[in-house]
């Protein structure tokens, strides 16, 4: 479980730099739009041979599906877009990643199996300062813009959002539907929602692209391929902790700064950036440890202060 999960977040992370590139050529909602539209047809071949009847689960739950497709895909994207064009990429890098504790307070309210601990909420808070430190590594918190606390409303919309789909997906479990299944209908599905909004709201001015616009665009493509399809594998296991497997979302930024060191022109590593991976880190390595381990160190820590007073 855990590789999945960290194979799925270095996919995701490794977004940044393909959306940077694509972002040069095309507009952000139209980008998204195609982007999920490919990734889910990238996936019939794969049910194909697999043997996955697609239709047959599409007609058993559908309202689920269009439902799921409309919140994962499209509202989630939308509002997330239209949110972070007013909002600094210092601010919005900040919420975004505190989508690990959104996840955690959901899952606290509506699952039974996923209550809030201590050693969870540590680490929680131990991943979230790393985020901000990389994130005021890129820029500065400013609130020039008159938009600014309409954008922050809307990226956590967005991120409430994302977080509910997890917990969607979790109940949803019993019904046993195909990961593949789900990622495909999904990003096809919201992909068109989005580019019809793209083409109402952006108004594309030119549908011809370079070579290295198609790059990108089939990479981001087949990273919500691979990724959604190994995220919803996992939330469909018996046992998982939705909370738990999220805060492995914090290896989300730290992939993509480094891919953007790699990739990217003008982007180069510093200080506050390095420290927060390590704080990220010793967060992951945290919430690897079972609970009674850590309430044992924290019993022999304030044994130890005792003794010493």
């Amino acid at each position: 479980m855990r590789m999945r999960a960290i194979i799925a977040c270095l996919l995701w992370g490794s977004a940044f730099a393909g959306a940077k590139i694509g972002l040069q050529y095309a507009e952000p909602i139209f980008l998204s739009g195609i982007r999920f539209i490919l990734a889910g047809l990238m996936l019939l071949p794969v049910m194909y041979f697999r043997k996955i009847d697609l239709l047959r689960a599409v007609k058993t739950h559908w309202q689920f599906m269009f439902l799921f497709a409309f919140v994962q895909t499209f509202l989630q994207y939308g509002l997330f877009f239209l949110g972070i064009d007013e909002v600094p990429g210092a601010t919005s890098s900040i919420i975004v990643g505190a989508g690990p504790l959104f996840v955690a307070i959901m899952a606290h309210l509506t699952l039974k199996n996923d209550r809030m601990t201590l050693r969870k909420m540590v680490a929680i808070v131990l991943g979230f300062s790393g985020i901000v430190f990389i994130s005021l590594a890129k820029g500065k918190i400013s609130v020039d813009n008159p938009s600014f606390y309409m954008g922050i409303g809307l990226l956590l919309l967005s991120n409430i959002v994302g977080s509910y789909t997890n917990i969607m997906v979790v109940k949803k479990k019993e019904s046993q539907i195909s990961p593949f299944t789900l990622t495909s209908f999904a990003n096809f599905t919201g992909g068109i929602m989005l580019l019809i909004t793209s083409l109402i709201i952006e108004k594309p001015a030119t549908f011809q692209f370079p070579a290295e616009f198609y790059a990108a665009l089939f990479w981001l493509a087949f990273i919500s391929t691979a990724a959604f399809s190994l995220w919803y594998g996992l939330l469909n296991r018996p046992g998982i902790k939705v909370s738990e497997l999220n805060i492995w979302k914090f290896i989300i930024p730290v992939t993509g700064s480094i891919l953007s060191w790699i990739f990217v022109k003008g982007e180069s590593p510093d200080l506050p950036t390095i420290f927060g991976m390590v704080v990220i880190a010793a967060a992951l390595l945290l919430v690897q440890a079972p609970d009674k381990f850590f309430l044992e160190w924290i019993k022999r820590r304030k044994a130890n202060k005792t003794e010493i007073t």
